[in-house]
C-alpha cells in the first residue's frame, strides 16, 4: 500500500513547493524589481508619512479640497455587529450601493446632491460622476470636468485666483492608458497633495 501512496505524496509535496512556494516568491521578486511602488501599493508619502494610495479614494470634506467620486462602501456598526453603517472608500468591504434607477432611496440621494452642487456652482452643468457611486466604491480618480467643476469653489475657499486652480487641474490630468484605453481622469489625492504645495 505504502508503494501506492508513495508517489501520490511525492507529487503532492513537489506541487505545493512549486505553486506554493517557489512560484509566488519568484512573482513577488520579480514585481519588487520590476514595480516596487505598484507591487507595494502605490503609496503616497508627506513628510516621510504614508497618507494613502494612488488606488484607493479618500473623503475630503473642506471647501479648500477637492472632492472625489462619491463612496457607498459600508462597515459593521460598532453598536450592533448585525447592521451596517456608511464608511466610505472602506477597502475591506469594496463593492457598490446595489440600489438601481428605480430606487426611491437613489433617487432622492441624488436630488439633494445635485441641489448642493448647483448651489456651488450655479452656472456649470454637473458632472454625473460627481453624484454617483463607482462599482468599487474605491474609485481614486474623476473626470476632469468634475475637477473644473469645483474650481470655483476651492479657489474662493483658498482665496486664490481661478485661472492659476484651473492651470494646476489640467497639469495633473492624465491622458488615456496608452492613448487608447479608458478616459482621462484626474486623481483627487493627488492633486490635492499639489494644492496644498501650491498654498504652503
Amino acid at each position: 500500500m505504502l508503494k501506492e501512496i508513495r508517489p501520490a505524496l511525492v507529487v503532492l509535496i513537489m506541487l505545493t513547493a512549486i505553486t506554493g512556494l517557489a512560484y509566488p516568491l519568484a512573482i513577488t521578486g520579480a514585481a519588487q524589481a520590476i514595480f516596487p511602488v505598484q507591487a507595494n501599493g502605490s503609496l503616497i508619502e508627506r513628510d516621510g508619512h504614508v497618507i494613502g494610495s494612488a488606488l484607493i479614494g479618500q473623503q475630503f470634506a473642506s471647501d479648500k479640497y477637492f472632492h472625489g467620486r462619491l463612496s457607498a462602501t459600508t462597515a459593521p456598526d460598532p453598536k450592533d455587529a448585525s447592521k451596517s453603517v456608511p464608511s466610505p472608500y472602506n477597502a475591506a468591504n469594496s463593492g457598490g450601493s446595489n440600489l438601481g434607477p428605480t430606487s426611491k432611496a437613489l433617487a432622492e440621494r441624488v436630488k439633494d446632491d445635485v441641489a448642493k452642487l448647483k448651489a456651488e456652482n450655479p452656472s456649470g452643468s454637473i458632472p454625473v460622476d460627481l453624484v454617483t457611486t463607482s462599482a468599487s466604491g474605491l474609485d481614486p480618480d474623476i473626470s476632469p470636468e468634475a475637477a473644473f467643476f469645483q474650481v470655483a469653489r476651492v479657489a474662493k475657499a483658498r482665496n486664490i485666483p481661478e485661472t492659476t486652480i484651473r492651470a494646476l487641474v489640467t497639469s495633473r490630468t492624465e491622458g488615456r492608458l496608452w492613448g487608447f484605453l479608458g478616459e482621462p481622469r484626474v486623481n483627487v489625492l493627488k492633486l490635492n497633495l499639489a494644492l496644498d504645495k501650491l498654498t504652503s
